[in-house]
């Protein structure tokens, strides 16, 4: 192209030049705001703690386990990540790291999601590798939740404390932090939730969906193993004792309701 069109000595070239760049920015704008949206619903996903068919009361209520071990409470928590749902036999993953703490009466998170059938929900009970080895975080991975241990050891996954008549700790006490995420010692469970046998409905545009999980933490004592509270009382460490109680950790979940409204 010859520059001296466009030079000082051709005004009409140069006034042909603005209306061209005018033209073409006034087509991509209207070509941008034409583009279709797609509405979406949205699905609020909730977490309850029970055991012996109750919610979980911190300090003030006693439970009996499967081998008849009375105990008590008194913190409960674990972090949800990684989460998976299946429409149409593809898998959608979801970005968030969510703590669960039953001292909390807002245990639940809410996502949109593209109108669909979705017929299974996936989900990481702890916290993948990647974000144990990222340095200091914030928000629900934050250090100062109280569930992290050391650069080299990680997060707990999951925090159970309370105590038991039967426990030999000192003061009766149940500490059971359970963690660890390297090689054979990852304790990090996937959990798996088949939302067709639960009449889980069709998202449509505009839908509000609240899907209840229950953690039954009857099935934390007895399962792939069986974990005693006057064998157990103290769990602290990676390693073989965090990995036997983890073993529990596929049983402890369900779908307990689902509400909608279209």
């Amino acid at each position: 192209m010859n520059k001296k069109i466009f030079n000082k000595k051709n005004p009409a070239a140069i006034v042909l030049l603005i209306l061209c760049t005018f033209s073409l920015l006034l087509v991509t704008s209207f070509s941008v705001n034409k583009m279709p949206v797609v509405a979406t619903g949205t699905l609020k996903i909730s977490f309850i703690n029970t055991a012996n068919g109750k919610p979980i009361i911190l300090r003030d209520s006693l439970y009996s386990n499967y081998f008849g071990e009375q105990y008590r409470i008194s913190k409960l928590k674990y972090y949800i990540s990684n989460i998976v749902l299946t429409s149409g036999g593809k898998p959608i993953h979801l970005d968030g790291y969510y703590l669960i703490n039953a001292a909390s009466d807002e245990n639940n998170f809410v996502i949109s999601l593209q109108p669909g059938n979705y017929s299974n929900l996936q989900f990481l009970l702890g916290v993948d590798s990647i974000r144990n080895c990222s340095g200091a975080q914030t928000d629900a991975l934050d250090p100062m939740n109280d569930m992290f241990w050391t650069w080299n050891s990680g997060y707990v996954m999951f925090k159970l404390e309370g105590s038991s008549t039967t426990s030999s700790a000192d003061l009766n006490r149940i500490e059971h932090h359970v963690g660890g995420y390297k090689g054979t010692n990852n304790v990090a469970t996937e959990i798996n939730l088949d939302l067709t046998t639960s009449n889980f409905p069709e998202i449509k545009a505009g839908s509000n969906t609240e899907l209840v999980i229950e953690n039954n933490l009857d099935n934390y004592w007895h399962g792939n193993s069986d974990i005693k509270i006057s064998e157990l009382p103290v769990c602290v460490i990676t390693g073989e004792p965090a990995k036997k109680i983890a073993a529990n950790f596929k049983n402890l979940f369900s779908i307990k309701s689902i509400r909608s409204n279209p």
